[in-house]
């Protein structure tokens, strides 16, 4: 077993054990919040005896092999290191960090220290995502990746009316971009690599984030076009443009529907099955790789999180988004 705590008490930690207890191997142990209130309310919520108001404790309790962060984005890269250099395993939530200087110092300690650590960003760990990877030969060479995620954000309301909660306030290291647009970036990079260049244009808000944005990513012999945003919705499925024909993918967030549509009008539907929640692939491939000893899972790699935090943090110096993490390095 993989004895796990928990640091967020909130909506995505709720779903994480969801599916993670679908896991074999999977233990929940201990439950972190800075109020003791809202750390029993969760443990009793999920049946966990063990609760800590204090990081370093949590560090330190030997009855806990591995971390899920889903804090603010301004405190991963702090809370990580801590964990990591006390041998703990993480799986940070997604973005792993504020900037690129923080993802490598974390990577660098992970090393150091021996312990796993992944970014947990479901969508490269879904079926559909890795049946869509296999069958990229299928349509040629590529000429064109466009991606959409657009999700008029359930706090965005409330902002409106003049109270901006945590996720569109800067020091928290938030946004449009790092909360929505990397599940389009990510899996361009697990796909395509690193971009020759990157383009960006995106709506500030009063409060110093990014309602919504666009990118355009250079490779030598394709584009990638990336629109994303928490103040509109968007039904428009993403896809893959060959020589040959094209993929059709119904959500780049969570694949669930996958066909090739080839030149000679001929339709192959690919999808494989989703059977599962959706973050229960992410947490299987983190725990099996920590049963298997590997110091890296190969859907969601090192260098995907460092190549990801870099088109993020150029794409928020063209638009205008600067953090405080940002200021700091």
């Amino acid at each position: 077993m993989v004895r796990f705590a928990v640091i967020g008490t909130n909506w995505i930690t709720d779903r994480f054990i969801s599916a993670a207890t679908k896991v074999e191997g999977f233990q929940l142990t201990a439950i972190y919040s800075r109020t003791k209130e809202r750390a029993e309310e969760f443990a009793s919520k999920h049946q966990v005896h063990r609760i800590f108001t204090s990081l370093e404790e949590l560090a330190q309790c030997e009855e806990v092999d591995a971390v899920y962060i889903a804090s603010p984005n301004s405190f991963h890269k702090k809370q990580a290191i801590l964990m990591m250099k006390n041998k703990k395993h993480v799986l940070c939530e997604k973005p792993m960090a504020s900037n690129s200087s923080e993802v490598k110092e974390m990577i660098h300690v992970a090393k150091k220290e021996d312990v796993l650590l992944m970014e947990g960003l479901k969508t490269t760990a879904l079926p559909n995502f890795l049946v869509l990877k296999e069958h990229l030969h299928k349509i040629g060479t590529i000429r064109r990746f466009v991606t959409s995620f657009c999700q008029y954000s359930s706090r965005y309301d409330a902002y409106k009316a003049g109270t901006v909660l945590n996720a569109f306030k800067p020091e928290f290291s938030n946004g449009a971009l790092m909360d929505i647009g990397i599940y389009c970036v990510f899996p361009t990079v697990a796909m395509f690599g690193r971009p020759n260049e990157v383009k960006a244009i995106g709506h500030l808000l009063k409060s110093g984030v990014d309602g919504q944005g666009s990118l355009l990513l250079q490779y030598d012999s394709m584009e990638a076009v990336i629109m994303y945003s928490k103040i509109t919705d968007s039904a428009l499925p993403t896809e893959i443009q060959g020589e040959d024909g094209s993929i059709i993918i119904d959500k780049i967030h969570t694949p669930e529907r996958v066909h090739i549509h080839y030149r000679d009008g001929r339709v192959e539907d690919i999808s494989a099955p989703q059977d599962e929640e959706a973050m229960f692939d992410e947490a299987r491939v983190f725990i099996e790789a920590i049963q298997n000893g590997e110091k890296e899972v190969a859907c969601n790699k090192l260098e995907y999180s460092v190549e990801t935090a870099l088109i993020l943090e150029e794409a928020r110096r063209q638009i205008g988004v600067t953090y405080s993490a940002d200021l700091s390095d």
